[in-house]
This record gives C-alpha cells, sequence and structure tokens, in this order.
C-alpha cells in the first residue's frame, strides 16, 4: 500500500469504521486503493490528499468508474459527496446516505444493463459489500 492511502486510511480510522469513502466493508486493508476525486489521473491529477478518497479496489472503485462511464450525472454526484467527505475531514452519515441513494438510483436505471460480453454490469457483490445504513 503506497504510503499516501496508508496515511488517509489512518487519518480518517477506516480500521474501526470497516468501511470506505462510499460505505463498502473493507475486508482486508490491501484491498484498498486510492481514487482521484477532483482532477482525475488521465486528466493529470495528482496523487495528493486533497485530490483523493480511499475506496476498496475490486467493489466501490470498479463500481465509480462503471457508473462514470454510463452515467456521467450520477458519478458527479457521487464524486461530489466524495470531496465532502475529504474536505471535511470525515466520512459522514449524511454523505454516505446520498452516495446510497445515487447508487440506487443507479440501480434502478441500469438493472437490466450488460457488459460487452453480455454479464450482467451491476455485480452483485456491488450491492451486498455495502454497510447499512
Amino acid at each position: 500500500m503506497q504510503y499516501l492511502t496508508r496515511s488517509m486510511y489512518e487519518f480518517y480510522k477506516l480500521d474501526r469504521l470497516n468501511h470506505d469513502f462510499m460505505g463498502y466493508r473493507i475486508h482486508n486493508i490491501n484491498d484498498l486503493s486510492y481514487h482521484h476525486t477532483k482532477i482525475p489521473k488521465r486528466n493529470g491529477g495528482k496523487r495528493t490528499w486533497e485530490n483523493g478518497s480511499i475506496l476498496v479496489r475490486q467493489t466501490s472503485h470498479d463500481y465509480i468508474h462503471i457508473i462514470e462511464h454510463k452515467d456521467i450525472e450520477i458519478y458527479d454526484l457521487i464524486t461530489l459527496q466524495l470531496i465532502d467527505e475529504n474536505l471535511k475531514g470525515k466520512l459522514d452519515i449524511e454523505n454516505l446516505r446520498k452516495i446510497r441513494d445515487y447508487l440506487e438510483y443507479f440501480e434502478k436505471e441500469h438493472c437490466s444493463d450488460r457488459n460487452s460480453k453480455g454479464k450482467c454490469l451491476i455485480k452483485e457483490k456491488f450491492i451486498r459489500d455495502r454497510i447499512k445504513i
């Protein structure tokens, strides 16, 4: 795990919360990854504290990028909540509720969507691994 990711993990007390910035359960600290929020990596975004959120690699991080490609408006709304958590310096229940609402809206709109291989776009683990709010 990179230094910045570990520092943010410790600062936000993710070990005690046992969930990431989007409300996904953390099963293993090595599953965490840094997600560029304000300025994407592809646009030259730096790996800085202010530009990032900590997400679980194979659930919330993969899912947010699927959402980004399918529904940019929902992606932007979720991103605003991630940025707000970062600005507050804590993971706030209100932010997590809004993120959950956006995820549920996305799931209703895209429940029958398939990827290029014909598999369901919304994987079961994207729903199963969220914390109860």
